[in-house]
């Protein structure tokens, strides 16, 4: 029986609709319409306000439809009309921007290589601006009134300002150029107003003596601000890449080389000259490079970084094998299917760089402050100074404009823009460790808060392989019947379709000169030259105005008493056959739904079936009878998606992707549970890879851990700067006679971003 989503003519499985990957540059995602999604890596990023900056400056190009950029991963993530924009287009607007998008072709060794180049540039630089500023703080806070000792402190704080920490003021002139700030501008401004005012008064002492005041230096401020940035940077550089484990772990799932089998001669070769058809010889323990059929042998294979399930499979002939997953004890051959970035593995790890890349909802709400924050700090900078030199008499100005860098330094919009997109990366990542892929920072966000789980029945609570265990015949079959019921169903993606296909494999052949149209929700027609055939339900019979007798209503009576989905295969006159096919519950799907329960969510059972069917299932579950909804057509699932909706219900509707495409599409949070190649499904959020259930529960807590930790991480950059900026403005002068150091003020507004950086990393750890 076969009931698939659309009416139309079948001729072999339908794949239209989806996606057309592609390959003219490394970063190119997919084509879908007239658009193309592409990832580009962005340098000269380091806080909140130039994630803001450069998203603006990509949303605005002609033909952009949409940009995201990602701090975390220093990713910008676009989908553009390429009649309109070019990749050389978006690189151009990115530099005008103060900034630089990568579009050229670059393995992922080479963009690590980037990265590690950075990471070591930032890595000596830190290193040699502490050893310049330890002496510098020495001779500042002890041995300051020794002969010569401004010059000597100006002579160590220049390297550290001129050459070690030159980037600031770099980047900070590049803002400057195109009308716009980031963290640079408030590091390069207290700095450098530090600096600069430490060298007047070194050269220049007169001028303040003379009026009686004493010329104070701040070299030592300008020097270990910046030392403490950039080791808060590069802590924070290596924290965030901890964050892409994940994907590391899934690039590394994949063999460099593979065994070629050429005119029976086996060459050892590179994955990349591997091509669709070739024939691959795998031995015990080596991990298997591309897709493809095993051809020859038999073995086990380990799946689990794939399927996250731990058991390992047993394969024969005509069986998939996918990419990174491990032969355990027999060798046997396979032929290439897909290969390169089609394979399951590229297919999965393309859906994480996306997915990490995506923002969540509560990340816009952060971006707009970010793109206000440094504009309102340097006006309370500004006024923080004035205040001081009109109300502090003598000192007034001196303590202004310590103050002013030091509310300089301590705002740090960093920690606010890696508060959510770090979390989200870990979360995201820590799930495709554990066989649930998550498409995007939104159905991570959403789907803890989730109040109701509808379950499709076939494939979700039950194992989804149905056998056919009874097959009555009206009368003696000819040969022909079972060769038309055979080629019916060989058109049908319906499982029930394989069950009755692998029951009558023996005794039929395929016919090519039949033409089989579905009909949604009722089953399939075959025509003949002269005949109509259907395969379905009652209901089919019923419009066709086929009666059956009181003996068959009572055979059709018996079969779901037991169970059994019944399908019905007829002529357009009669009954021909009624086929009873069982599914078994999976063995997870009790202790699942026991959890999903235990956390308060209300379950449901969604399916075609008869309420009979499907309460018998139920009962074996702990789905009560309430909660059961029986002999839906498509459509109606979705409409009772709707009804929970308006109830106030957050809708995870769980399905198989095929018939329920149309309730996950309505669903607030749609879940797919799918193996293989099932793992592409368009419409869900969220695809649990494995057959088992209590990874959905899996997820729920995954997101609402996640949740919690970017909660956290707002939390403490928020507290950070509402607390912090007051205190260096000076508030507690009065009350106290406390005047912030800039100095401390460097360190902590280091401590921020690596706090919320490492907070995230703790998801890691966490149980799910």
């Amino acid at each position: 029986m076969a009931t698939p989503n659309n009416k139309s003519v079948l001729t072999n499985k339908n794949t239209a609709g989806k996606p057309t990957f592609s390959n003219p540059g490394k970063n190119l995602v997919f084509a879908e319409g007239n658009s193309v999604k592409a990832d580009f890596p962005v340098t000269g990023m380091s806080c909140a306000s130039c994630v803001a900056h450069v998203q603006s400056t990509l949303s605005k190009q002609p033909g952009v439809k949409n940009a995201t950029v990602n701090l975390a991963n220093a990713t910008a993530y676009v989908e553009y009309l390429p009649s309109v924009a070019t990749p050389e287009k978006l690189k151009e607007a990115v530099q005008n921007a103060g900034y630089d998008l990568i579009i050229e072709e670059k393995e992922e060794e080479e963009i690590e290589g980037i990265h590690n180049k950075h990471l070591a540039e930032l890595k000596r630089n830190c290193l040699w601006s502490v050893i310049f500023a330890i002496p510098l703080v020495v001779i500042a806070m002890l041995f300051h009134t020794i002969p010569y000792a401004n010059y000597i402190m100006w002579a160590l704080s220049t390297p550290i300002v001129l050459i070690f920490g030159r980037q600031f003021f770099i980047n900070a002139w590049k803002q400057a150029k195109h009308r716009s700030t980031n963290m640079d501008t408030l590091v390069a401004l207290s700095t450098g107003v530090a600096y600069l005012f430490s060298i007047f008064n070194t050269l220049f002492s007169s001028f303040w003596t003379s009026k009686g005041l004493e010329p104070h230096v701040y070299f030592e401020v300008s020097g270990v601000v910046i030392a403490f940035v950039l080791l808060g940077r590069y802590l924070e550089e290596r924290a965030k890449r901890s964050t892409t484990t994940a994907i590391k772990e899934l690039i590394g799932l994949q063999p460099k080389t593979a065994i070629l089998v050429k005119n029976g001669q086996f060459t050892e070769t590179p994955i990349k000259e591997i091509k669709t058809g070739d024939e691959i010889v795998v031995k015990p323990g080596e991990k298997i490079a591309v897709d493809g059929q095993i051809v020859k042998g038999n073995t086990f294979i380990d799946e689990s970084m794939i399927s996250g399930e731990p058991i390992a499979v047993e394969k024969g002939e005509g069986e998939k094998v996918f990419a990174g997953t491990i032969n355990q004890n027999g060798s046997f051959h396979f032929i290439a299917e897909k290969v390169g970035k089609n394979t399951l593995l590229g297919q999965i790890i393309k859906m994480v760089q996306e997915a990490q890349g995506s923002q969540a909802p509560i990340q816009k709400t952060v971006d707009k402050i970010s793109s206000i924050f440094i504009p309102i700090i340097g006006v309370i900078a500004i006024a923080t100074f004035f205040l001081w030199f009109f109300l502090s008499g003598e000192n007034g100005f001196t303590q202004g404009l310590l103050s002013l860098v030091t509310v300089l330094v301590i705002a740090c919009p960093c920690a606010l823009g890696l508060a959510t997109p770090t979390a989200i990366m870990v979360g995201i990542g820590k799930g495709a460790t554990n066989g649930i892929l998550i498409k995007g920072a939104e159905a991570l966000e959403k789907a803890q808060k989730t109040t109701a789980v509808v379950l499709d029945k076939t494939g979700t609570i039950t194992e989804g392989k149905p056998h056919v265990t009874n097959m009555i015949w009206t009368a003696e079959p000819a040969k022909e019947l079972y060769n038309i019921l055979y080629s019916i169903e060989a058109y049908s993606e319906h499982p029930l379709a394989d069950a009755i296909k692998s029951y009558i494999k023996d005794k039929s052949e395929l016919l090519q000169n039949l033409n089989v149209t579905s009909l949604t929700g009722r089953g399939v027609q075959g025509d003949t030259a002269t005949m109509k055939y259907f395969v379905g339900n009652k209901r089919l019979l019923e419009e066709q105005g086929i009666a059956l007798t009181e003996e068959q209503e009572g055979q059709i009576a018996i079969e779901t008493e037991n169970a059994n989905s019944v399908a019905l295969f007829a002529d357009q006159n009669t009954l021909l056959a009624i086929i009873g096919i069982t599914d078994t519950v999976k063995p997870t799907s009790l202790e699942a739904i026991r959890k999903m329960k235990a956390n308060g969510l209300k379950v449901y059972m969604l399916t075609g079936d008869s309420f009979h069917s499907a309460s018998l299932i139920a009962g074996q579950v702990g789905i009560e009878p309430e909660r059961i909804k029986a002999g839906v057509l498509p459509a109606e699932k979705s409409d009772f998606i709707k009804e929970l909706q308006n109830q106030g219900e957050v809708v995870a509707m769980v399905g198989d992707g095929i018939n329920d495409s149309g309730a996950l599409a309505t669903a607030d949070i749609s879940i797919a549970m799918g193996k293989g190649s099932d793992i592409a499904m368009d419409v869900a959020q969220i695809t649990i890879i494995s057959s088992d259930l209590n990874k959905l529960h899996q997820a729920i807590k995954l997101s609402k851990e996640t949740v919690k930790t970017i909660k956290q991480n707002l939390f403490w950059a928020f507290i950070y700067n509402l607390i912090g900026v007051p205190i260096a403005a000076g508030i507690l002068f009065p009350i106290n006679g406390f005047l912030l150091n800039p100095m401390i003020a460097g360190a902590a507004m280091a401590l921020s971003s690596v706090s919320v950086v490492t907070n995230s990393l703790l998801l890691k750890f966490k149980k799910i």
